[in-house]
């Protein structure tokens, strides 16, 4: 079984199925690959933030204004 579709690897083309249906957007198969790959390297990215500790005096910042 590929690392795409092992459920414990998060079965990234499972979930772009099963989300496009439940979006009710028309999904062409061949842009299964390439949503693929996008949400792998946005899960990786995510990892980086959610493994970045803060202190427990951070505070988020106020709303910018330009």
């Amino acid at each position: 079984m590929s690392e795409r579709n092992d459920p414990s690897t998060g079965g990234l083309d499972a979930y772009i199925e099963a989300a496009a249906g439940l979006l009710a957007i028309p999904l062409d198969p061949a842009w299964i690959g390439a949503i693929g790959s996008n949400l792998a390297v946005l899960r990786t990215a995510a990892a980086h933030v959610a493994e970045f500790s803060l202190p427990d005096e951070a505070e988020a910042a106020p709303v910018y204004e330009a």
